[in-house]
């Protein structure tokens, strides 16, 4: 009897930032303005670090690799989520939703070690600047990038094939804006702690190793500052590192607002509210701060497009 009742589910419903009519059409408006800027900051800084040799520097190789993952992880949530504002029924696929949630768990978990790796890279230019060119090789900075994607890529695939190798059932609403790993597991017939228990080691793995390195670096580079006898070279040393160190807070910062929450507030409409931010308004921002903040791009702009 109990198979009999059993139905299989072959897409999903999702709820959408909100649930309220009104806001439908103001958010299409906002979201589409956030993609659009996200678009086109990213593929500026791409080809202003690919077309102008002076850009051609590991800090900006970094940089170049950060506008690759702002821009999949934007691509590969926001245009269904636009789509959603406008058709009455918000379904995904079985299959579409599968690998949502594999591109999405690529990109965001590439973000937190090319992130340690830029900290890395600062750290090396202002406490070793007359090793910088060879410590910073390009062999060196080839593996700091592929060694990140190559992880993110092994855990986007295992957890993806974990989920959706066991059977779905019940209700096919997720509680959410697009296909996360958490709000899809109270939808697993079987029982799914064993792959909470992966998702949250794991999940405290990326975020403690990856932000520990940059503590760390920031740490010593605070010291190598203050043993700087000039205020010029104090000022350089921080402006040098001030337009990571802001993508750095502002992305960690939405990270653990969402994780060290208690259980007694926490909720799944402020996983949204942080999800929105570290999905979508972050990949929209890293460009701009460090198109304003960094005259380097700036004249390179001018070189590339203006001349």
């Amino acid at each position: 009897m109990v198979q009999e009742n059993l139905t299989v589910l072959t897409e999903f419903v999702l709820m959408g930032v909100t649930t309220r009519p009104e806001l439908q059409l103001p958010l299409l408006g906002v979201f589409l303005i956030i993609y659009i800027v996200t678009v086109v900051g990213n593929l500026g800084i791409i080809f202003l670090t690919k077309l102008d040799s002076r850009l051609h520097t590991p800090m900006y190789f970094f940089i170049r690799h950060l506008a690759y993952i702002d821009l999949g992880n934007s691509t590969v949530i926001c245009p269904k989520m636009l789509v959603n504002f406008v058709v009455d029924q918000n379904t995904i696929s079985y299959s579409a939703c599968a690998t949502q949630l594999a591109f999405f768990l690529m990109f965001i978990i590439g973000e937190f070690f090319i992130l340690s790796a830029m900290a890395y890279d600062r750290y090396v230019a202002i406490c070793s600047p007359l090793l910088y060119n060879m410590i910073m090789s390009q062999r060196l900075c080839h593996m700091l990038v592929g060694i990140p994607y190559l992880y993110s890529t092994f855990q986007a695939l295992f957890f993806t094939t974990k989920i959706f190798t066991l059977t779905f059932c019940g209700s096919n609403v997720i509680s959410h804006f697009y296909c996360d790993d958490i709000p899809l597991l109270p939808m697993l017939c079987s029982n799914a702690q064993e792959i909470e228990l992966l998702i949250i080691l794991f999940s405290a793995f990326n975020l403690i190793s990856s932000l520990l390195v940059v503590l760390v670096s920031y740490l010593l580079i605070l010291l190598a500052v203050f043993r700087m006898h000039s205020a010029e070279g104090r000022k350089k040393a921080f402006s040098t590192c001030g337009s990571h160190l802001t993508v750095v807070v502002v992305f960690y910062g939405s990270l653990l607002f969402m994780y060290v929450q208690p259980k007694s507030t926490h909720s799944y409409d402020t996983d949204k509210i942080a999800s929105v931010f570290y999905t979508l308004v972050i990949p929209m921002l890293n460009p701009l701060i460090y198109s304003f903040r960094n005259k380097e791009v700036k004249n390179a702009f001018h070189r590339v497009f203006m001349n």
